[in-house]
């Protein structure tokens, strides 16, 4: 071998070991800071959670109450709401596919394999993936989204106020009128004017009559008769006469111990109260049966109000109720129902119910308006639910029960009484199930769209079969009105 060729070999070796030991060194170099910002160009902020672990985000930097920075949650830290994997294989290795399903939860499906516009690929949904249809299933991320919230069926005494506008009037018992019963003339009437509140026996009016005249003599003859006779018995007829013509008791009584008919007769107040009419007038005539004076006793009057007819079955005589005035803001007057008048209004379809008020210092006045309160309803516990728990369709009512990891049973429920914000439930649930309280239109809507992509798929692909719960889950929860009353 020449010198030339020996050249050429040592030369080729000195150039691989030395490229071996530049490899070596590399592999061992620290990365480079253009490497480093690459790799955190990836991560982004989504968003930003208290420090303290509590249930609180915000969008942007922010501090808690304690002065603390909120913590950046990384679009790698987000946890992952996918759904578990699909089941084993059969033994033949064959599963069919009902379809495809947007993979961030969207409701979208596809009969088709198909891509998102992220290019992320749909996922299949296998047969036997998908819950029983008398159930939906949500996401945990969609139901903290949302604020899906439940609380279990208890037993509740459920009690309610029914409330009924009404009006002031007067006990028709406590009224007096004052008319005269034979042609009579008013001599003097006394310091009483219409308004002015009287005391029984106080006079009004001073009144001469040739009937009364009469009847007095005859009377007051009549007595001195059966004294010098000696028969206590004479004089009966006579005074009865008097009382027919309605002279007062303490008229008859000043006749006797005077011994004299007097030429006036003075008539008095026949009970405590206020002079609602007063007709009297100085020197006038009186024809029988002319009212000169109307007085009525205000110490117990009527509450009139009118109640609904749909609450009917749940009043009776004798219950407690509570009276407001409009008058009197913040004071209440306590009664009872004493009448239940027999008539719905035809127009109004409302029933008259008559309160009996003690008004003992007089603040209620007739025709006052009133505002009656009447609690209803037993003190036994019953099965209950919140209000807003109840889908209502009008011809149905539907709950949704809470079977946990995010699946909802809906059930046709029964409902009873309703008050303090609760509804008595007398069929299709039990005590201690969880019931969905709020954002039950997110997942009425999620049932409709369920139904809706089942029959969707089985027009796609004919060979799918469709569970035969589908048609009774879109009967129940397909009505669009549902979810529009919470």
């Amino acid at each position: 071998m020449n010198k030339s060729a020996l050249r050429i070999i040592l030369a080729l070796c000195i150039g691989v070991g030395a490229a071996g030991a530049w490899s070596v060194q590399v592999r061992h170099w620290p990365p480079h800071p253009f490497f480093a910002l690459a790799a955190a160009a990836e991560r982004h902020v989504l968003y930003f959670r208290d420090p303290g672990g509590a249930p609180s985000w915000s969008a942007t930097p922010k501090k808690d109450a304690q002065g603390r920075d909120y913590l950046p949650v990384y679009n790698d830290e987000e946890p992952s709401f996918e759904p578990p994997a699909p089941k084993p294989k059969t033994a033949d290795g064959s599963r069919k596919i009902l379809y495809y399903r947007n993979p961030m939860g969207l409701p979208d499906t596809s009969p088709v394999p198909k891509r998102d516009p992220m290019g992320m690929n749909y996922v299949p949904v296998y047969e036997g993936d998908e819950p029983d249809d008398s159930s939906v299933k949500l996401s945990p991320g969609k139901i903290q989204r949302t604020g899906v919230k439940s609380e279990p069926a208890q037993l509740y005494a459920i009690r309610t106020l029914v409330k009924a506008p009404g009006t002031i009037q007067l006990d028709e018992r406590r009224l007096s009128v004052i008319a005269m019963r034979a042609e009579s003339f008013v001599q003097r009437v006394a310091n009483v004017t219409t308004g002015t509140r009287v005391n029984e026996g106080q006079m009004l009016m001073e009144i001469y009559s040739p009937a009364v005249a009469a009847a007095a003599a005859e009377y007051l003859a009549t007595i001195n008769s059966s004294v010098t006779s000696g028969h206590a018995a004479y004089g009966r007829g006579s005074r009865q006469r008097l009382m027919n013509l309605d002279v007062p008791e303490p008229a008859i009584a000043a006749m006797e111990k005077s011994g004299t008919a007097p030429v006036t007769v003075r008539w008095s107040a026949p009970r405590n109260g206020i002079v609602l009419e007063r007709n009297a007038v100085d020197g006038m005539r009186a024809q029988p049966g002319d009212v000169l004076f109307r007085i009525a006793d205000l110490s117990v009057v009527w509450a009139l109000v009118d109640v609904a007819e749909r609450d009917l079955g749940a009043i009776a005589v004798g219950q407690s109720v509570m009276v407001r005035a409009r008058s009197f803001p913040g004071r209440e007057f306590n009664g009872q129902i004493s009448v239940i008048y027999p008539q719905v209004n035809r127009d109004t379809r409302t029933t008259r119910l008559r309160i009996e008020l003690p008004n003992a210092d007089f603040a209620l006045l007739p025709d006052m308006y009133v505002d009656a309160e009447i609690a209803v309803g037993s003190r036994a516990p019953v099965l209950a639910v919140a209000e807003n728990s109840v889908l209502d369709t009008g011809s149905r009512q539907a709950v949704f029960v809470d079977k946990g990891d995010g699946r909802f049973e809906p059930r046709i429920v029964k409902l009873g009484r309703r008050g303090d914000g609760y509804i008595e439930v007398r069929e299709g649930i039990r005590e201690g199930e969880v019931i969905v309280t709020s954002a039950n239109f997110l997942i009425d809507s999620e049932s409709n769209l369920k139904a809706a992509l089942k029959s969707y798929a089985e027009a796609g692909n004919p060979q799918t079969a469709v569970p035969s719960g589908a048609s009774d889950m879109k009967d129940m929860s397909g009505h669009k009105d549902m979810g529009s009353h919470q």
